[in-house]
């Protein structure tokens, strides 16, 4: 994918930056306003670079959206809850091998994650300071599943990335919570891999990214199915057995010791059926009709569930070929389970427009993915495969 003209690009600069000085003005939250604040003036600085020197434009980008917010953030400690919530996670299970707090009392108490994003408040309790901020390692897992995928497809450059990672989809989350990025770089390599005939990785990938959120689950269906167009079957299944067996290896010992806090906190909490109301309320369909009442919020569950159907159905008639592909149907996916869940925040639509991009970021016109396939499912067949070019 070629960089687009630098018009397009400052064109890009000023909806970015307009879109960040929207957070001064509407958000209550002291992170986001100073995060929108640092990074209008980056966004601008952008705009007015890029005609001449596009590199110093992504650089005045990635400085007033990351560098200098989150530098002030994690150095003052501030962010949203959700870093407390990791960095508190973290500490239950190396002081008690549990991570959820029993029956919380308020909204801060209840941790809405699968036991395996406690690994990421892990280096708070043991490094403590700057260093062992989560937002940090969430970057750092992000960056690195990134890096790793492109290798996977064989990208040798990416130019759009810098630009995705200066944009407010993943400068916002990384710089105020982090929470969302290691899922969403666990599902970018678990699909490269799926791309590059990989089906254990793929599901060992997909095993560790279900162990994080449930919502990682439909990334497993359209990693099988991707799989089972370039691999074959037994690659597809290959592929689910690893991804289900793991995650449930990853996630049952949290549930079995800690059963009823794991549904409330994890299930009840997130969908507006615990005691205390999930603060997740932009008005986004779903959220709107739950808000009608109990019939409201059953049928956007049921609206939910045919989502998940239409989706499901097509994979089996119209499998994804390629990585583009089965990004753009995991974000259709996730887009609609998004919109329709009985509550959520605009900001998860973050996620499906990184997928989209980042796929087209190292997709390659004329690759070998699909000739990788071939030769994958021939030598599964004992036959001699066309070399790779």
């Amino acid at each position: 994918m070629t960089p687009s003209p630098p018009v397009l690009r400052t064109l890009g600069w000023l909806v970015a930056a307009a879109w960040a000085l929207s957070f001064p003005l509407v958000s209550p939250l002291g992170p986001h306003r100073l995060w929108g604040c640092c990074a209008a003036v980056g966004y601008l600085c952008a705009a007015a670079l890029e005609a001449r020197r596009p590199r110093a434009a992504l650089a005045a980008a990635l400085t007033g959206a990351i560098a200098v917010p989150l530098l002030w953030l994690v150095l003052s400690g501030q962010g949203q809850s959700e870093v407390t919530v990791i960095e508190r996670s973290g500490r239950l299970l190396l002081e008690t091998g549990r991570m959820y707090v029993d029956r919380p009392a308020g909204v801060g108490e209840y941790t809405p994650y699968l036991p395996g994003m406690a690994v990421f408040g892990i280096p708070h309790a043991v490094l403590g300071g700057p260093l062992g901020d989560a937002r940090l390692w969430c970057a750092a897992a992000l960056f690195g599943c990134l890096w790793a995928g492109r290798r996977l497809l064989g990208a040798a450059h990416a130019p759009w990335l810098p630009l995705l990672v200066a944009s407010p989809v993943v400068a916002l989350p990384l710089t105020v919570s982090g929470v969302d990025l290691p899922l969403a770089g666990l599902l970018c390599l678990a699909l490269a891999a799926a791309a590059a005939g990989r089906p254990v990785l793929s599901g060992a990938v997909l095993a560790a990214a279900c162990a994080l959120k449930w919502t990682a689950l439909p990334a497993v269906a359209v990693a099988v199915a991707l799989l089972a167009v370039l691999g074959g079957r037994r690659a597809a299944v290959r592929c689910a057995l690893v991804a289900l067996s793991g995650a449930a290896g990853l996630v049952l010992p949290g549930a079995v010791l800690q059963p009823a806090e794991l549904w409330r906190q994890v299930f009840a909490f997130p969908t507006g059926r615990a005691e205390v109301p999930t603060p997740a309320s932009s008005p986004l369909p779903g959220h709107l009709l739950a808000e009608l009442g109990p019939w409201g919020w059953y049928l956007t569950v049921a609206l939910l569930a045919v989502g998940g159907l239409v989706v499901a159905a097509s994979l089996l008639v119209r499998p994804p070929r390629t990585v583009v592909a089965a990004a753009d149907r995991l974000a259709i996916g996730l887009t609609l389970a998004f919109a329709l869940a009985p509550a959520g925040r605009f900001g998860y639509l973050a996620l499906p427009v990184l997928l989209a991009v980042w796929a087209r970021s190292v997709a390659r016109p004329g690759s070998s993915l699909v000739v990788a396939g071939s030769a994958a499912r021939d030598a599964q067949r004992g036959q001699p495969s066309a070399p790779r070019r």
